[in-house]
């Protein structure tokens, strides 16, 4: 199937040719055709499947067929909500691009920056507004924003909103938006709460499952160091001194670990800086433009941070941490091996993180392969007899410890409290 085939005016279609899209993927093969006809959709795809085409495509299309009034104030006529600024950001640009032949207009609303570029924005007038929840509910207290004309919701990344402690935010907003309108919900994983959710604000709507092939997963090359913690920061400068590595895109599990990581790389003339919600958005942004256009060669990232990285060429993803969460590995992962291009995938695994690493295996329905020849190899014992696979060679036992000197038989007189810390310690008295 092609663009061609799915009714896209031609406005969009000229559009997407400019911008080299050929070939509908799964979600919006699907979805942009339910979304035309006007019914609400619960689209349940990962990152990397080409969601943010499948909603705004059709957005595009509905609102330009609306005849327009002249000299009158543009009205905001679809929201999306987002968890980030990196992907409000991201989808802003992308719509952008897609809606460059007709005369829609759109603007970010985010935090981390001063407000008054955005209300400049919404007073010039916007069709479409792609939207952090925080920063439109201070909008919406000051009256500043007025949300009366919404015709389409997009909740976009919805169980990471729950994650992040949006969804009374989010609650509130939609509270403030008409009742009849078409809702569009994406959400990676359906917990409880969101699956509440769906049933409150959709009616009737199309379902749109996007399963990741197996052959994405195939298609990136995937690795694991087992290593212990402490040795997890020279493994991976260790990695990185293979200057064949044009890019990589490392994940921590912390903020203050993503920092301790950048400035320990800068310390061996490797470039690299950390984005992460402790950063300002300005800081963020340049961080990420240097690493589109190569002037960093590293970029250290929480997950949270990192939704809105979406760069075609990307080679490496390195995982610092490995995620507790096994669907949070399928996301990062894929952020390399797109448009056809091969990608590789870089795993530390410490001993705390051998469970995880099993969880993984089971989702992905394969053993990721060990790095046993590396410099830094884990601490190890004994093994288990029921661990298989890359887990077999690492055990869940630490390094024998030095025995203890044996006990004298006869117990000596217990000497007073005052003396027991007394060894080594400067203010015993």
């Amino acid at each position: 199937m092609t663009f061609n085939e799915l009714n896209l005016i031609p406005a969009i279609l000229k559009a997407l040719t400019k911008e080299n899209y050929t070939t509908p993927t799964p979600i919006q093969e699907q979805s942009i055709p339910a979304v035309l006809a006007g019914r609400d959709l619960l689209g349940c795809a990962q990152t990397g499947t080409g969601k943010t085409a499948a909603f705004s495509l059709p957005i595009i299309q509905l609102l330009s067929q609306q005849q327009s009034k002249t000299h009158t104030q543009r009205r905001i006529r679809s929201l999306i909500l987002t968890p980030t600024r990196e992907l409000a950001l991201q989808i802003a640009e992308n719509i952008g691009a897609y809606s460059q032949y007709t005369t829609l207009r759109c603007s970010a609303i985010v935090g981390g920056v001063s407000q008054k570029a955005q209300e400049r924005a919404l007073h010039q007038g916007a069709d479409i507004i792609i939207a952090t929840p925080g920063r439109l509910i201070d909008l919406m207290n000051q009256k500043r924003i007025d949300l009366q004309h919404v015709q389409i919701l997009v909740l976009d990344e919805a169980d990471r909103m729950l994650d992040m402690g949006f969804i009374h935010d989010v609650k509130k907003i939609i509270a403030k938006i008409p009742a009849k309108r078409q809702t569009l919900f994406f959400s990676a994983t359906m917990p409880p709460e969101i699956t509440k959710m769906v049933k409150a604000l959709l009616v009737n709507p199309v379902k749109v499952e996007i399963i990741p092939e197996s052959n994405t997963v195939d298609r990136i090359r995937q690795s694991i160091y087992m290593v212990d913690k402490a040795n997890k920061q020279n493994q991976l400068i260790h990695i990185l001194q293979d200057k064949s590595i044009a890019s990589a895109l490392v994940f921590t599990r912390t903020k203050h670990g993503a920092d301790r990581v950048v400035r320990d790389l800068m310390r061996v003339n490797i470039s690299a800086q950390a984005i992460h919600g402790n950063k300002s958005q300005n800081s963020r942004q340049l961080a990420l433009s240097n690493f589109k256009s190569g002037a960093t060669r590293v970029l250290v990232a929480t997950d949270i941070a990192a939704r809105g990285i979406d760069i075609d060429e990307l080679s490496h993803v390195i995982n610092f941490n490995l995620p507790n969460i096994p669907e949070t590995y399928v996301h990062r992962i894929g952020r390399t091996g797109r448009a056809g291009h091969s990608g590789v995938a870089i795993s530390f695994c410490e001993m705390d993180e051998i469970p995880f690493l099993k969880d993984i295996e089971k989702l992905i329905g394969k053993t990721i392969p060990e790095v046993k020849d590396h410099p830094y190899p884990m601490q190890m014992t004994a093994q288990p007899a029921k661990m298989q696979g890359s887990t077999a060679s690492a055990v869940a036992t630490k390094p024998a410890r030095p025995a203890r000197p044996a006990k004298p038989k006869a117990n000596p007189p217990l000497k007073p409290r005052s003396e027991w810390f007394r060894k080594g310690s400067k203010t015993s008295r």
